[in-house]
């Protein structure tokens, strides 16, 4: 059975310069939240709301309103309109931490203001009922059959009654049989595709190099006396006779291949070595030109250092040894750390030129609000650890708390960013005051590097 609060339900909706945005009729009670978080019910991308904040939450069968101490806004609760500054002076809301929560009647609408131009507006409606869609009545309601083009359908079936039956026609009956030709009665073309000629095998090219090579070759040649072995006789050769036999089979060698180009000793057209190495009379020898050449061996601090230095300079040998080098020792690098700098803000007594504002309660408002200011000059505090200096700020403020128009009137840090960054932080701020005009203020911040 549904509870008396779900006779009517709640109604919220968005409000700019006038006129609804958006709207929310909530048929199942629950929670409605407002912030950056794709997550809430509605998605507000204002930079003063935290990613989420819960406008209104549903305990115990009843709807609460809840707001900040900085928040502004009013309620009709039956008789008249109340802000939220009474509610939290009287203590019609109840503080519950860092908020005050209001139950609200069904009778109970208002106006939370989430920023310059932007509302919230809430209030209690019957749920209107679910629209229903329209029908035809029953004779009006047409069939496919009473849809269709009575012509249309009639050409398209015949269209396709007649392809089909011509295509089952085709496939039914056989195709011709073709006669077979014999070898003879096949083009000349097509004989040779099937028929490929012989190709007549290679001779050997051993059997090739036998028919060009001339008939005397076949025959036995004479033996040469010289290029016979020694006969086998229990007589040995002498000395003389082995020392001719040498020479002759040295002076046959001697214009084969690569010895005829390098030389010999014993040719009397010397070669291309000996050309460089003896003259081009052929009167050199390689063996006397490389005469007393060594082998090639590692030259050692010993070799080298025991005869003096070698070449035009007139330096030692040395060895890695001699060097003397030595390690230095270990190296503590330590470990990574994140540098740390920090600023120190502080802040002189207010100009204010109006007494609808109080310059005590409106210094407490700023200094609550100083750690954003010391963000904006710590940031800029890490590329140049020597910033330091004043800023003066010039503003107003407006009837609705908010602030107006921003000036930078003086800037002694001579950096355009933190002065920036500065605007942007007090341009959100909604100050606890209602004069009935524009209050021009002016505040000096003063910054330093702490420590």
């Amino acid at each position: 059975m549904a509870s008396p609060q779900q006779s009517r339900i709640l109604r919220v909706g968005l409000i700019q310069d006038g006129r609804i945005l958006e709207e929310r009729h909530l048929r199942q009670p629950g929670d409605f939240t407002v912030g950056q978080d794709p997550k809430n019910s509605l998605v507000l991308p204002l930079p003063d709301l935290p990613a989420s904040f819960r406008v209104f939450e549903y305990r115990a069968n009843q709807y609460n309103l809840v707001f900040t101490e900085d928040m502004q806004g009013r309620v009709n609760l039956g008789s008249s309109d109340v802000d939220f500054h009474t509610l939290r002076g009287q203590g019609m809301a109840m503080e519950r931490e860092d908020h005050y929560v209001l139950p609200l009647q069904e009778s109970a609408r208002g106006l939370v203001e989430l920023d310059a131009d932007l509302r919230l507006f809430f209030q209690f409606i019957t749920p209107p009922p679910d629209s229903e869609k329209l029908r035809l009545p029953p004779d009006l309601q047409g069939g496919t059959w009473r849809t269709m083009d009575r012509m249309f359908f009639g050409i398209l079936a015949a269209s396709l009654f007649l392809h089909f039956s011509g295509a089952a026609v085709i496939i039914a009956s056989e195709p011709p049989k073709e006669p077979e030709l014999a070898l003879d009665q096949l083009d000349d073309r097509f004989v040779r595709v099937l028929m490929p000629p012989k190709e007549e095998p290679k001779k050997p090219a051993a059997d090739t190099a036998q028919a060009a090579a001339p008939t005397e070759e076949k025959k036995p040649k004479e033996s040469d006396p010289a290029d016979k072995p020694a006969e086998a006789s229990s007589k040995p050769a002498t000395a003389e006779e082995a020392a001719a036999r040498r020479a002759e089979v040295a002076k046959k060698v001697s214009n084969k291949g690569l010895l005829k180009i390098l030389g010999s000793s014993g040719g009397g057209g010397g070669g291309a070595f000996a050309d460089v190495l003896g003259g081009s009379t052929g009167a050199g020898d390689i063996a006397q030109a490389l005469a007393g050449a060594g082998g090639v061996g590692v030259a050692t601090e010993a070799s080298v250092g025991a005869n003096g230095p070698r070449g035009g300079g007139t330096g030692n040998v040395a060895g890695i040894g001699d060097l003397g080098t030595s390690g230095a020792g270990k190296v503590d690098l330590g470990s990574k750390k994140e540098v740390e700098v920090a600023g120190r803000v502080t802040s002189a007594t207010p100009e204010v030129e109006s007494s609808d504002v109080d310059r005590d309660a409106l210094a407490r408002y700023v200094k609550a609000r100083l750690k954003a200011i010391q963000n904006c000059y710590e940031k800029e505090l890490k590329r140049n650890p020597g910033l330091k200096g004043k800023v003066m700020v010039r503003f107003s403020i407006k009837p609705s708390g908010r602030t107006g128009e921003i000036e930078i009137e003086e800037n002694t840090l001579g950096n355009d960013a933190v002065a920036s960054c500065i605007r942007t932080v007090i341009r959100g701020w909604v100050f606890p005051f209602k004069p009935d005009d524009e209050v021009p203020v002016a505040y000096p911040f003063v910054f330093a590097p702490a420590g």
